[in-house]
Order: structure tokens, then sequence, then C-alpha cells
């Protein structure tokens, strides 16, 4: 599988400064709640194929922000990430398809110490020399995923019926790498 164009081998790291790791899940039914993360690494071995070439990301989960302090501190807790003991989530692309711009990386998302597959819906947004000569590459990613399959299982039924917290969480990702000299 060719590289897309502007991508060349070497290995490339996540610039956390111009990416966003982020997430959102229907509250009581009716809104969504968008939450993301600050702190995160990530390591791509780009080789002369896509096929040959390996990803592998960390994120701390203490680095959740929603911009609600109750809610963060709930959601850091042991209801949810339980940050005490799992202070890291992790991915590592074991898998890809597609061409162009357009690609499905499947791969391994551990929470909470479960693993399971995740494909992503991924678009290569392109190759760019930054004013000091940095080479960057953009990439867009989207996955759902269900909560419950990662132990996420916290949740409190609503007067009307249904749940507080849906199962669906939508992953979101902006992500630029930068070419490592």
């Amino acid at each position: 599988m060719t590289l897309p164009a502007g991508l060349t081998p070497g290995i490339w790291t996540l610039d956390m400064s111009h990416s966003e790791i982020g997430f959102s899940v229907r509250h009581a039914g009716i809104s969504k709640v968008r939450g993301r993360f600050r702190e995160a690494t990530g390591e791509a071995h780009v080789r002369d194929s896509l096929a040959d070439s390996s990803l592998h990301a960390t994120v701390s989960t203490a680095s959740f922000d929603s911009g609600d302090a109750n809610r963060d501190a709930h959601v850091k807790g042991e209801d949810f990430f339980d940050v005490g003991k799992y202070p890291e989530m992790t991915f590592t692309g074991t898998h890809i398809d597609g061409d162009g711009e357009d690609y499905t990386l499947t791969g391994d998302l551990t929470i909470k110490g479960i693993t399971k597959p995740v494909e992503l819906e991924v678009e290569f947004t392109g190759v760019a020399v930054d004013p000091f000569g940095a080479t960057r590459a953009g990439f867009s990613a989207e996955a759902d995923i269900s909560r419950k399959e990662f132990g996420l299982t916290w949740n409190a039924a609503l007067e009307a019926g249904g749940l507080l917290v849906s199962d669906k969480v939508k992953i979101n990702l902006e992500a630029a790498l930068v070419k490592q000299q």
C-alpha cells in the first residue's frame, strides 16, 4: 500500500499543542457532552508501505477535561476512568486500508486494562513544512465505541425512562504529527 502524497518514511511524533483528542457522549438522551484529553504521546514509524508502518499512542486519563470540575472529578474517579489505578489508555494500530485521503485504521484500544479492536475512519489532510522547517502531517479520525465494553458501566436511571449517559461514545481526533530528523 503506497504512502499518501507527501508522507515520507521516518519517525513521526504527535504534536499535542496542535492536536486534539476528544469525544462526545449523549447525556440524559437530549444533549451531547464533550470532553478531551490534554496530555498524550504518539509515534508513527512510517515505512515505504503503509502496510509495513506502525502506530502507538498513549493518553493520560488524568488529563481529561470537559470544562466542568465536578464532572471531571467524577469521570476521573472509580465510576469511569479510575485514573489512580489506570493512569493511561493506549492505542496500537494493527492494520490499515484505503488510499489517497481516506483510510480505515484498525487497532487495539485499551481502557481500564480492557483491550478491544477499534476501527478509526481516518482522513489524511496533507503534509506541510512550517516556518521553522518542521515537516508536519495532519489527520482527522473518528470512531464509535461502546463504553460498556471497556468497563465504563456507571449510569443512572432517568425519571422519564432511559439512562443518564449513553453507551455509545464518539471519538474525534485531530492530529498533527512532526517528522523527526
